[in-house]
């Protein structure tokens, strides 16, 4: 498998997640983003992002809807990101990104679950400075050296880029890597070069530098923690140094 393959399942390298989860996830960024401003995507351009990825992930119109209108009544929930960091079972290390409305009640949770399955809460920045945290957007309808050149011409240089072509499509697919700083004057960038350009990756993530691999019981444990971690409401994703997708169960 090519390059940027492996790169898209690095950066989706998460818990995987029931339609709920997937739903929940959704609902809170939505909600966030239109109580953070006008809950009109035509007037609010980051919720007009966030609802475009979340129907990249199929959720349905009516969750987006419900989210919105939610913004609009007298709801005052408030939520906040949380990055948490752990040890897992054998070498494993994880970056578990969190969106909560109760800070001790998610790194409770977070710190049980870690514990049931052989592993411990780290110190902040004992894990994640082995991870890279990206920008990363995979595209068709641009070429690289097109691509390349819209960021250039705005002062935005990328860590890297290629093009691969699309496994089930055969269409060419470029990928962009850079700062997770510049996640939005990339994406601002390259939608203002085409305006109608499609998606298939966007998304700030964090990308180990060493991959590891478990023996069969400390993988039975890692499963067992990203089923924990998944059924979390709190936890949006969780990303790891280790050799293994859901996909490959």
């Amino acid at each position: 498998m090519g390059r940027a393959h492996e790169v898209r399942a690095a950066a989706m390298a998460k818990s995987a997640a029931a339609k709920s989860k997937l739903n929940n996830k959704w609902s809170r960024l939505i909600y966030m983003a239109a109580k953070g401003g006008v809950p009109d995507p035509d007037l609010n351009q980051n919720l007009k992002n966030i609802i475009a990825k979340a129907r990249r992930e199929q959720v349905t119109a009516d969750v987006i809807k419900r989210a919105i209108d939610k913004a609009k009544g007298a709801d005052q929930t408030s939520y906040t990101e949380l990055l948490l960091e752990g040890f897992g079972p054998g070498q494993s290390q994880l970056v578990i990104d969190c969106l909560t409305d109760n800070h001790n009640r998610t790194q409770t949770s977070v710190k049980i679950a870690l514990q049931k399955c052989g592993g411990k809460p780290a110190q902040s920045g004992s894990v994640t400075y082995q991870f890279s945290h990206l920008a990363i957007f995979t595209f068709k309808g641009l070429d690289e050296e097109e691509a390349v050149m819209a960021l250039l011409d705005q002062d935005i240089e990328p860590k890297d880029s290629y093009t691969e072509e699309d496994e089930e499509t055969g269409e060419s697919l470029v990928t962009i890597e850079a700062e997770y700083s510049d996640y939005s004057r990339i994406r601002e960038a390259l939608v203002n070069y085409k305006a109608d350009l499609e998606f298939v990756t966007d998304e700030i993530t964090w990308i180990s530098e060493n991959k590891v691999d478990l023996d069969e019981k400390e993988t039975e444990q890692f499963k067992r923690l990203l089923a924990m971690l998944d059924e979390d409401d709190d936890v949006q994703d969780v990303y790891y140094n280790v050799n293994y997708t859901p996909e490959e169960d």
